[in-house]
Formats: structure tokens, sequence, C-alpha cells
């Protein structure tokens, strides 16, 4: 007889770590270029689908198989073996454990991003889901060596998230920098990520979705289970608020402004060090783990950028790899059970390190080796003209991501299409051309100027209102982005100073003739002014000639009635 409570628990937990792969793809997305996109979501998309196959017919076996001397599962191929944990039914217990193998995967392809063909990312999810993972999985949590000894990582900061991180480390390393990422005194150079709204999006459905990750790791919510879940859940939720706090107010110190792709990786960091212990240390030990982990995650960035020139685009190395060892170390020091400052013994922080370290090795080697024969035979990275291009076109002959926010036809195209009429030759309006009225002035004998303002959003309504008052209504607005002779304000992103900061700017246009450009440059002058840098710019052309399109007028009778 199975319990129906933890049957739908477990499931639940299922569908919530599925829901990471989305929260994935939308970080990854976020701080990798929109040239790249589509390609993103496909390596996302595609090693959990491949992932979850091989698992199912192979690794599942390898990880909960009868253990053959700690080292490796007994395979059952196709999950038929039936492994399964207390109340729960033995598929239920395989799809908790499928979505795990997944998350192991996916992990590697922030760090890979913008550079590697998408055949050879798809080759490494089926190894490390097929083998890799699930032979180090089964010392932690098959019954294998390193569970035997004792050795503590209750929702997978090791055997999860440091898998794929070292994967990642490994993957990153071989396949070099993106092009552009190092001038040639190897100093970094930000590539700024096209989205932080995507990224922001993704962290927030990862936190949501760990509580699934750990939470439902339990296996049960009857009786103690149902305040231990509790405890589990806080602690989570501690330990990912501190991260993120932590990573502010370190970059708030070093870069003078809190950057923010830098507080999202440090709730990231936060969840990936409490994983390991969520459901053994006290909720103070969680916010203390999390803390940790933004130091961690900062400084790992740095490290990596700054000293390693290892080319991380989305922080996923620090994050999972350096986190997931870190926190799985601090469970020896905070855990209730055993722990460092509550027995004064080191021994159980002495089999967390070894598990660490043999975890690390064996990820290591097999990755080195993978990677090393699938750049020698397909090619691991592709060509440098694809990587300018962005891979979205060059790997799957997708010209844009976004192509619905491409510029739109002119609305009476649009209604036309809609009315079923189209709009043709035989539709338009012939030009009418009007009688010139006898003036006093030749409209050739006016001198029309241009004036192309650059200035800051904020003063927009103000300029506006102030040209109005002085009669001038015609003018024309675009959203620009631009760097003056500063070079933009100093800004920094990821720990690394952007070279031009180009800033978001509105330019108007006016053509005048009958107002005086004086008037009208004083008017602009006092509605910009602040008296900071970045009030905006005025550039005067001399206008050689207008033409309004439906009358055939010319000069200053083209202006009349749209621009005095």
């Amino acid at each position: 007889m199975f319990s129906a409570v933890d049957t739908v628990w477990v499931l639940l937990g299922a569908a919530l770590v599925f829901f990471m792969q989305a929260g994935f793809a939308m970080v990854e997305t976020g701080l990798t270029r929109a040239k790249n996109t589509g390609n993103i979501i496909m390596k996302n998309l595609m090693d959990f689908s491949l992932g979850s196959v091989v698992y199912w017919a192979v690794g599942f076996g390898l990880m909960f198989g009868v253990s053959a001397g700690g080292f490796i599962g007994t395979p059952s191929f196709f999950a038929q073996s039936g492994y399964t944990s207390g109340d729960i039914p033995p598929y239920v217990f395989f799809i908790f454990q499928t979505m795990f193998c997944a998350t192991a995967a996916t992990i590697v392809s922030g760090a890979m991003a913008e550079r590697t063909k998408f055949s050879a990312y798809c080759i490494y999810s089926v190894i490390i889901s097929l083998v890799i993972y699930p032979i180090s999985g089964h010392w932690i949590w098959g019954g294998g060596w390193l569970s035997a000894l004792g050795f503590h990582d209750f929702a997978g900061s090791t055997a999860v998230h440091m898998v794929g991180g070292v994967a990642a480390l490994v993957g990153a390393k071989i396949l070099g920098p993106r092009i552009g990422k190092y001038d040639k005194n190897g100093k970094p150079k930000a590539i700024l990520g096209h989205s932080i709204p995507l990224a922001a999006l993704g962290v927030f459905i990862l936190w949501f979705a760990w509580f699934g990750f750990n939470g439902c790791s339990t296996l049960s919510v009857q009786g103690d289970s149902a305040n231990w879940a509790g405890k589990i859940f806080t602690t989570t939720s501690l330990s990912a608020a501190a991260g993120s706090i932590g990573a502010m107010c370190i970059t708030w110190v070093r870069y003078k402004k809190p950057d923010v792709s830098m507080t999202l990786n440090g709730a990231l960091a936060g969840l990936v060090g409490i994983t390991a212990g969520c459901d053994t240390v006290e909720p103070w030990a969680a916010f203390v783990i999390g803390l940790i982990s933004s130091f961690v995650v900062v400084f790992g960035v740095e490290l990596l950028d700054k000293k390693l020139r290892i080319d991380d685009p989305v922080g996923a190395i620090p994050v999972h790899g350096f986190c997931g060892a870190v926190g799985t170390l601090l469970v020896g020091i905070f855990s209730v059970d055993g722990g460092l400052i509550y027995t004064g013994d080191a021994s159980f922080l002495g089999i967390q390190a070894l598990g660490v370290v043999c975890v690390i090795a064996w990820v290591a080697v097999t990755m080195t080796v993978v990677f090393q024969i699938i750049k020698h035979t397909i090619g691991l990275r592709v060509s440098k003209a694809e990587e300018l291009a962005g891979l979205d076109i060059k790997e799957h002959g997708l010209s844009s991501g976004y192509a619905d926010f491409m510029p739109a036809a002119p609305s009476g195209f649009a209604a036309a299409e809609k009315a079923g009429s189209p709009v043709s030759l035989e539709n338009a309006v012939p030009v009418e051309r009007m009688p010139k009225a006898a003036a006093a002035t030749s409209a050739s004998d006016v001198k029309m100027t241009k004036l192309v303002v650059v200035a800051n959003h904020d003063r927009f309504n103000t300029l506006k209102a102030k040209l109005e008052e002085i009669g001038v209504t015609g003018i024309t607005v675009s959203q620009v982005m631009g760097a003056g002779m500063q070079k933009g304000h100093t800004e920094y992103y990821r720990g690394v100073e952007v070279d031009i900061n180009l800033l978001p700017k509105v330019k108007v246009e006016i053509v005048v003739c009958k107002i005086p450009v004086g008037t009208v440059i004083a008017a602009i002058k006092e509605a910009l002014y602040t008296g900071h840098i970045g009030d905006g710019k005025i550039f005067v052309y001399d206008v050689e000639n207008v033409i309004k399109v439906r009358t055939g007028e010319e000069g200053y009778d083209a202006l009349q009635d749209e621009t005095e």
C-alpha cells in the first residue's frame, strides 16, 4: 500500500523541479546576447529531453541499482527494478529523480553559452545523464561508498549542482572565452546580457521551484515529516535571502553601486549553498551559509574573469560549482547532527571534504575526456564567423528570437490588410498640388534651420511644453542610445568596468524658419539645464529644402501648419 499524501507530495516536487528548467532558461537567456536567444532555449529544452530518455534507459539503474562494491549500481534498464523509498510508488520516485538529473545537465549550458556547437552540446548532455551523474550520484544517494561513510548531501549541493558546476568549468576552460571578452593584454571586457528582466524572472522561478527541490526531497509529508518539510522551506528561503543581501552589499562597496546581475547570482548562490544541509541546520545557520555563499559567488566571478580568464557569461561555475562545494563543507560545521560547532569533532567535516574532493576528481577527469574527444572529432566550438553572427541564425536558421519586436508596419497598412483591402497604387490618394497663394516673402528667401536635441528622458515633457510655449509644435521624437566624450557614467557589469556605457536618450528633431533660431535654442537650454553632466546637446544644421509630399509645396510653404 502506498501513501496517497506522500505520492502527491513527491509528484508536486517533481513538477516544481521540472519548472526549474524554465528558470535556468530565463537566467541564461537574459544574461547573454539576443542573437543567441533561440540557441539557449534549444539547449535547455534538449538537455532535458535527451537526458530524461537516457536516464530512464540506463542512468537510473546505474544510480539506484544494487551496489557493486559501493561504486556503481547494477544496471536495470528502462527503470524496471522498481527501486523506491518510503511509501511512494516506484515510478513516482523515478520521475522525481529524473528531474534532478536534468538539472545537473542544464547547468553547463550557461557557462558554455554563445560559442558551443549545438550538436556537441547534445552529445555532452547525453553522456552526463547516462553515466557521469548517475555514478557519482550512486556514491551519495544510491547506497554507495560515500553514503556508507556518512556523507550528507540532502538535496544535491554536490550530487547535482557541483557536478554540473565542475562540468561547466571544464567545458568553459577547454572551449575558451567568447570573441571580444579579453583585450590584447588579457583584461576582461564587459559583454552585457540583453535582458535583466528575463534574468530576474528566471531567478524568481528558480527560488520558487527550489522549495520542491529541497522541501519535497523529504519524500514524505506525514507525521514528523510535515514539520521537517516546514523547516526545510524556512532554511532554503533564508539562505537565498541572505545570499542576495550579501551580494548586493558586497557589490555596493566594491563597485559603488549594487550590481543587479550579481545580486541575482547571490540569491542562487544561497539556494545552492543550503541545499546539502537544509534539513539539518538551524535557521540562523542557514542565514550564515547564505552570506558565505554570497562572498563565494562575487569573488568567484572575479576570480574566473580576472585571474583565470575563464569566460562564464552567467556565473554558473561560481554559483553551482563553488557554492555547491562550500555548502557541502559547511554541513560539517553547522549540522546539528555531528557538526563541528556542536561537537568540537572535525571527523564529520573530514567526510564531507572527502566526498567533495572525490566527486570533483570524478567529474573533472571524465568530462575532460568527453570534451576533448568531442573537440577533436565533430568539434566543440563554432567558427568565428558563426559566433559573430550569432548562433540563432547559424545553428537554427532563426533570424531573431524577438521577431515580433522588429519595427512594425504603419497602422494604416495593418488596418487596410485587416479590412481585406491591401494597400496598392490603385488605392493610393493622388498628389493634390495646391495653388500657391501670393505671399509677401518667397519661400526660397526664408532661411530654414534644423535643430537636433539629445537629452535625458526625464526632461522631455519639460522640453515639449517649453517648445509649445514659443509656438513650436512640429517635432520628431526618437528613442536612442548614446554616450558623449565622457563615455557615459562609469558603470560595472558583473565586476567588469563597461568600456562605453550607452545610455538611453531621447532625440528631438525640429525644423524652424519663422521663429528665430536663437529664441528656440534659448528655450531648449532653459528646459534642459540642471547643471549636471548629461544635460544634453543641441546640434544646429542648415536646411537646403523641405518638400511636403501631399501638396508638393516646398521650402517655407511646406512647413506651414506643421512647424512654425
